[in-house]
């Protein structure tokens, strides 16, 4: 049979084709999650690189606040690594516009980044700030090189890229939408589009599971991200952004989906200590926080038995010096552990400094005390318990009674099976683990936004919304803890300076300086922990010195830009001191949305 030169050439050319096209898609498929994320880099660098020369000629507003838009939504789609692979990096690439602080070599780095930036070029850019942004926009380029190198030199393995994505997505609900890094430009609902698409990326191509059952999770995850980016694009204006709905109807099933895929691929979870459980699905569960993240070391784990143990410590007056006061007697139950005075009577009859703080929460902290002077419960507990005004008491003098008295004996057997003898840091333990439990993630707000509930007024959403868009309540008290616990690795608890006043209609600041007491640096005068608000309904009096006695006077003072919007001096003052330009509707909606954190238990 004959074949003639054009036929096979045709066939040729059909073949190559074919090669050609298998080829490449070959190419694409073992692309793999790390190469795609060093050309997601290299494309960011040259975009800062182009920046940098268009600040160098450029004097227009519009032209520069364009620029730095487009280099935040290509940064967004590396977030979810820089942040989980180089976070000290990523602290001066999109860290707040505040000196880092080392205070125990008492020294402090300026900062770098994004939100430095942001707040040379918006609202409106000034050209005297020309020489400056040229030298971020530098300083930003070789932190992306640092970055690049170090990912580069890294294995990134499965289950490290899911920990991630589902990081990234508590970083949305948490620090994202809430505007924490995008201060002044509140470009934070545009900036989730490239963030869930990398998300949705960085998984489709990481679980490569065919069964049924994945290929399904797997469209159920492109559709949910499709429609979240979509609702974006149609709702991205930063003050009526319905962040409920779209933390319950996107981000809630996103990360649902993404367990499930972590499962049914069998990804195993990261060996790492984090306050997250990583079984968790959702970052509103009763289970989401593990308190054994912020304890001393692994002789103090979190037991029931220890717990039970500790209750018994926490109501005993034989702990104090006069044996007449107990932690309870300042912590007091039924008011949410506080004691509802403005700050608690001495041993002596004379007026203590500060306010009693709530134990509700309280095991979610990495710093204690209102100028955070200790590192966790434990140590917290004996200095209490040890002071001459509070109980003058020590862990020392109860132990022949734990070791003498049969109910404590039988307590201490189960809560400390190893240990024969007596000691005190197994009672500053009971007690701390105690406290450790007074956590219910059971409030009216709990309930709602895990789908677990349909009761919550129009007026409490929008509170929420407030809180966590334009009264930037969530940029300090960070959800869905609502304290100063950093998420989402929560691995550092804050302090802010708001200016709190002497008195409530005074014309001075407090003169208690918080944390400089402890470290003597500027940034910290009057600097004071950001404490919890769960259970703040009935936990009044407020502020360190308990100044304010209703949660409308807290707003008020809020919305007026704290102590440097009333007129005081502080010019260390880290809490914006722009109005906040609330109505009088939206102040009483965050006060009703407040009391939607209250658990059940103290309604």
């Amino acid at each position: 049979m004959k074949i003639s030169i054009k036929k096979i050439f045709f066939v040729f050319g059909i073949l190559s084709s074919l090669v050609f096209i298998s080829s490449c898609t070959k190419e694409k498929t073992e692309t793999s999650v790390k190469q795609e994320l060093l050309i997601d880099l290299e494309k960011l660098q040259n975009s800062v690189i182009e920046f940098q020369k268009i600040a160098k000629a450029e004097s227009s507003s519009n032209v520069i606040q364009k620029c730095f838009k487009e280099n935040r939504l290509l940064y967004k789609k590396v977030e979810w690594a820089i942040e989980y692979f180089s976070p000290e990096t990523a602290r001066f690439m999109n860290g707040p516009a505040l000196d880092e602080l080392e205070v125990e070599e008492n020294k402090f780095l300026p900062p770098n980044g994004f939100q430095v930036m942001e707040e040379l070029i918006f609202p409106v850019y000034n050209t005297v700030n020309k020489t400056e942004l040229q030298r971020e926009i530098a300083v930003m380029s070789a932190n992306i090189m640092q970055v690049k190198q170090h990912l580069n030199a890294i294995t990134i393995s499965d289950n490290h890229i899911i920990d991630a994505a589902r990081f990234q997505v508590y970083r949305i609900i948490a620090l994202g939408i809430t505007g924490f890094d995008s201060p002044i430009a509140f470009q934070s609902v545009n900036e989730i589009i490239p963030s869930l698409s990398s998300v949705e990326k960085i998984t489709l191509k990481t679980c490569k599971d065919n069964s049924k059952k994945s290929v399904a999770l797997k469209q159920n995850l492109k559709k949910t991200i499709t429609e979240s980016n979509a609702y974006c694009k149609d709702n991205n204006n930063f003050d009526t952004f319905d962040r409920a709905l779209f933390i319950r109807t996107y981000l809630n099933p996103i990360s649902k989906i993404l367990l499930q895929l972590q499962k049914q691929n069998n990804i195993p979870n990261v060996n790492k200590t984090n306050a997250i459980n990583p079984n968790s699905i959702t970052l509103f569960e009763k289970n989401t926080f593990d308190v054994n993240a912020f304890i001393p070391s692994d002789e103090y784990f979190y037991s029931k038995e220890k717990v039970s143990l500790g209750s018994k410590l926490f109501y005993d007056v034989n702990i104090s010096k006069d044996q007449r006061r107990s932690c309870a007697s300042c912590h007091n139950p039924e008011k949410a552990f506080t004691d509802g005075q403005k700050t608690n009577i001495s041993l002596e009859g004379g007026v203590l400094n500060r306010n009693t703080p709530t134990l509700t929460y309280a095991g979610f902290q990495n710093a204690l005390f209102w100028d955070l002077r200790q590192p966790d419960l434990e140590k917290q507990s004996m200095e209490v318990i040890a002071n001459k005004e509070e109980m003058h008491g020590s862990f020392k003098n109860i132990i022949p009674i734990v070791t003498e008295n049969s109910t404590y004996k039988t307590l201490f057997a189960k809560a400390f099976p190893k240990e024969k003898k007596v000691e005190e840091w197994q009672l500053q333990n009971a007690i701390a683990s105690y406290i450790r439990s007074l956590n219910d993630f059971d409030s009216k707000f709990d309930q709602y936004i895990r789908g677990d509930s349909e009761d919550f007024s129009e007026q409490e959403k929008l509170g929420f919304n407030l809180f966590a868009g334009k009264a930037k309540c969530a940029t300090c008290h960070f959800i869905p803890l609502f304290n100063g616990t950093v998420p989402p690795n929560y691995n550092k608890t804050e302090q802010e300076v708001i200016g709190t006043p002497a008195t409530k209609k005074g014309i001075a600041i407090s003169p208690d300086l918080g944390k400089y007491n402890q470290y003597k640096m500027p940034q910290l005068k009057n600097a004071f922990k950001t404490p919890s608000l769960r259970n703040t309904a009935k936990t009044a009096p407020y502020m360190h010195n308990g100044v304010y006695t209703t949660l409308e006077e807290v707003v008020d003072f809020y919305n007026k830009g704290g102590g440097k919007g009333l007129g005081y001096s502080v010019e260390n003052q880290t809490l914006p001191f722009e109005k906040l330009n609330l109505s009088k509707k939206e102040e009483l909606a965050l006060v009703a949305f407040m009391k939607t954190l209250t658990d059940v238990k103290y309604q």
